[in-house]
């Protein structure tokens, strides 16, 4: 009965596991075996010759190959920090915003935050370049009506990359507030009625009982936030192309410019997987963290 019940659950799995297979780890497999090769995307696998650590050596290197690779890899990392920092704080104050059952049209509110990441990107993208607009966009008509002159936003190297910051942190905080919902419906409404008798604030309500409670949601939260961020493409491909002067030029975006319109496959591989392991760095130190955390409390 028992070896009848494991054949049902593997012919069951089989499907799933296959197709995992074919789209997830042989693309993976593909992709690292094609970072020591010297390919031409317009050519078959074939004729992809061998050439070691060479490609390693040229993103890394001083050619101008590595530069624009460490350029990217840079503001990869300045947007996946900043957007990680916005989200995160901005998710959980408006879940205690949306779940304080005295706040009026809480479930409109909640529906409303959601709905912005139903929105596909490529639409986000697209009206977020008509509000930065530094003539006719609304946002610099609102910043006049204070006394605040325009700003260039995705014009200037400075603004460029905040700018496409803000447009993906609009877009993502209502799944996170969703989430930071979630985790708050968890904590039990008798360890805020101990802390009330014991005399504690909202302010020490907050990072006594809410705060320490809702840190495995927020890993969570981290975790997701960290992997959509590294995974930007849509806004700079459609407003930027990695403009001005390669400012918002991020690793998925400069992958594809090298790979695909460069045909330099081997070299786009290459980033491809310093891409996924600088992931994996990222993801496993997050934990790490929070591990420690957790032993000292």
């Amino acid at each position: 009965m028992h070896g009848a019940q494991k054949r049902s659950t593997w012919i069951m799995v089989s499907p799933a596991v296959a197709l995992i297979g074919v789209f997830i780890f042989v693309p993976m497999v593909l992709t690292i075996w094609l970072s020591f090769h010297q390919w031409s995307t317009q050519t078959g696998f074939g004729t992809a010759e061998f050439v070691g650590l060479r490609n390693y050596r040229d993103i890394f290197g001083p050619i101008s190959v590595g530069r624009d690779f460490k350029r990217a890899f840079s503001n990869t990392a300045i947007y996946t920090a900043l957007s990680v920092v916005l989200i995160l704080p901005l998710s959980v104050a408006l879940g205690l915003l949306v779940y304080q059952s005295r706040v009026a049209g809480g479930n409109l509110l909640r529906t409303v935050l959601f709905s912005t990441y139903m929105v596909p990107m490529i639409a986000v993208a697209l009206v977020w370049s008509k509000l930065y607009s530094p003539t006719e966009g609304p946002i610099n008509q609102i910043l006049s009506w204070v006394g605040i002159g325009p700003q260039p936003w995705l014009s200037s190297p400075d603004t460029a990359l905040v700018s496409i910051v803000i447009l993906n942190v609009w877009q993502q905080v209502g799944y996170f507030t969703v989430l930071a919902i979630a985790g708050l419906t968890q904590i039990p409404t008798t360890l805020y009625e101990a802390a009330r008798i014991d005399g504690a604030n909202p302010i020490q309500e907050f990072f006594g009982v809410t705060l320490p409670l809702l840190r495995r949601t927020l890993l969570f939260s981290a975790v997701i936030a960290v992997i959509n961020a590294v995974q930007v493409f849509e806004p700079v491909a459609l407003i930027t192309q990695g403009g001005p002067a390669n400012a918002t030029n991020v690793l998925t975006y400069h992958i594809r410019r090298v790979g695909i319109e460069r045909a330099q496959g081997g070299l786009g591989s290459a980033m491809a997987v310093m891409l996924m392991l600088s992931l994996i760095v990222v993801i496993i130190l997050i934990f790490a963290l929070a591990r420690q955390r957790e032993e000292r409390t």
